[in-house]
């Protein structure tokens, strides 16, 4: 058979079904065989970016690597920023682009770059086929690495004449890879230090979110041990949903810049058992600036070195199966030492805002009204901007990975191409982007992919003509903005030249209605929410504080949480 034959066969062995790309003369031979096969459905998307973060995010909430395809060249250098994304947020993917014939690499030739070479920084592992015969293993490798934890991006290159060429081989069989259990001793001593502590938190990141997703009930356990133990819970802003938000032990989520809000649990702990936990999200200087805390390191792979990150003990293994075990040997109860929650706590801000007639809206009346219109389990895709900082503060968020957030590489233009993603990997679900007007139009094309699919999702773009993080934060440092705002097109008519219906909001109560409509339609559709950027200056004011108060017991605290309505906003 033909080498590019077999290499439709072996993804078709790795179960892939989605194939997201642009064609190109150099893997003219790759589509051909793909058009042959009816197990993959390659999805034809306007732009490689768009296409590698539909397999970014198909990745993250499948588990199983995307997969997407470019030519050689500029096809190639227009993944980057997808994978990358992929590769920093420990998301499984898969590249493949084509290359011209192997004679063409020792000389300058059109189009010719060495794509192996500069996508190495950001991929796991990538390889040229050199031969047919390698195909087979070369294939099974990038799918297993990009899998394994902690995931994240690898690379195929195919060049056309090894394409072309005739082969005899078949697929490997794909055996799943299972994590050893963590060393009694490191069970022990986790212990040890738990039972020795006055104020333990536990910093919930993405490797929980993955491991629940995987089918391994990380987050499932992570529940059951908070609770058997009393110990408040902390989601970093990719573990949002690691833990109901309406648990008692449920904690707002962390991630900005700025310090941690004194008061807080995380702020008060004397010790931090980090589950998960992914320093490239969040930085743990800004928790653990004064190297005081003791640490326990609980996830799948060893700690990451960092001088403000030195655990006491690393319990390494898979992360479900390492807090049941801990969860047995802990036959204690923590003395209740946090106190419910501050005036200024992040659902209070948004019962607070959810009657707001502010016009331009204020963002807190939008996530309120978005969580109103969203069950439990619906997804909610969210680009990179000041927008993202109120939804990881604000949403409140019941179950893993239904708020998708990048803050690895943090990319903007991925929630388009991901919410259509999403729609293929959750049918039965509602999935919304929200993204800005700044990150909405650098992967605004993919709307006609969408129609063009009849992927139905809404696009909610927050209108404010400026990039909003980046004149927030002169505005902070320099007292004025430079270089920082834009004008748009009228995105009601942007929406209907792609055949989709667009709103624009222009009352507060009209919101929810509007959002309830575009959510029912059979189709894409965009709805766009003019913002008043003076209200992204009480971002600094959702930093949740809960007062320390360590003389209380926790059947007290569990009883006022329930009678004064503990985080008691109704989605």
């Amino acid at each position: 058979m033909k080498a590019s034959d077999l290499f439709i066969q072996c993804l078709e062995n790795e179960g892939v079904r989605y194939i997201f790309g642009v064609p190109g003369e150099e893997n003219l031979d790759v589509m051909e065989a793909l058009a042959e096969r009816e197990q993959i459905t390659f999805v034809t998307t306007r732009h490689e970016q768009g296409a590698a973060f539909m397999a970014n995010v198909y990745g993250r909430l499948s588990t199983y690597p995307g997969v997407c395809l470019a030519t050689l060249g500029p096809g190639a250098t227009n993944l980057i920023t997808g994978v990358a994304d992929a590769f920093l947020d420990r998301v499984p993917l898969v590249a493949i682009t084509g290359q011209a014939a192997r004679n063409c690499g020792f000389k300058e030739s059109h189009q010719y770059i060495d794509i192996v070479r500069m996508l190495a920084p950001i991929t796991k592992w990538n390889a040229r086929i050199e031969q047919p015969s390698g195909i087979p293993e070369i294939v099974r490798k990038a799918f297993r690495l990009a899998r394994m934890e902690k995931p994240g991006a690898t690379h195929i290159e195919l060049p056309e004449d090894v394409a072309a060429e005739w082969v005899e081989a078949t697929p490997m069989p794909v055996r799943r890879t299972t994590y050893p259990q963590s060393f009694p001793e490191s069970l022990e001593r986790a212990t040890e230090l738990l039972w020795a502590s006055e104020r333990p938190v536990v910093l919930a990141g993405n490797g929980v979110i993955r491991r629940q997703a995987a089918g391994r009930g990380a987050a499932d356990r992570l529940a059951s041990f908070a609770r058997k133990l009393g110990i408040p819970v902390v989601p970093t802003f990719m573990g949002k949903g690691a833990l109901d938000y309406r648990d008692p032990y449920a904690q707002p989520a962390v991630g900005l810049r700025t310090p941690i809000s004194s008061g807080s649990a995380l702020a008060e702990a004397d010790l931090v058992l980090a589950v998960g936990y992914d320093l490239v999200e969040w930085s743990p200087k800004v928790w653990n600036g004064r190297r005081e805390k003791t640490i326990v390191h609980l996830d799948s792979t060893a700690a990451e070195i960092d001088e403000h990150y030195l655990p006491s003990i690393e319990v390494v293994g898979e992360i479900g199966e390492s807090l049941r075990a801990l969860e047995g040997l802990c036959d204690f109860h923590m003395p209740r030492w946090f106190a419910g929650i501050h005036r200024r706590d992040a659902l209070d801000l948004l019962a607070q805002h959810r009657e707001d007639s502010a016009f331009p809206f204020k963002p807190q009346r939008v996530v309120a009204d978005l969580r109103q219109a969203l069950s439990d389990t619906d997804i909610l895709i969210a680009d990179v901007g000041v927008h993202k900082l109120w939804l990881a503060t604000l949403f409140p968020t019941t179950s893993p990975n239904s708020l998708i957030i990048a803050n690895g590489m943090a990319s903007m233009g991925i929630a388009v191409p991901g919410a259509l993603a999403a729609k293929l990997v959750h049918p039965e679900r509602k999935v919304v982007a929200v993204t800005g007007d700044g990150g909405f139009l650098m992967n605004s094309q993919e709307l006609e992919t969408a129609k063009r699919l009849g992927v139905a999702f809404v696009t909610v773009v927050w209108t404010d003509n400026r990039y909003g993080v980046i004149a927030l934060n002169q505005q902070r440092r320099f007292g004025r903005t430079f270089a920082s705002e834009f004008t748009n097109p009228d995105l009601v008519k942007y929406a209907e030249a792609f055949g989709l219906p667009g709103f624009r909001v222009e009352r507060p109560d009209d919101l929810l209605p509007t959002l309830k409509r575009a959510l029912d339609y059979d189709g894409p559709s965009l709805v766009e929410v003019p913002i008043d950027p003076a209200a992204h200056h009480e971002l600094g004011n959702v930093n949740v504080r809960a007062a320390h108060s360590a003389d209380e017991t926790h059947d007290q605290f569990h009883q006022d949480n329930h009678t004064q309505g503990y985080w008691a906003i109704a989605p």
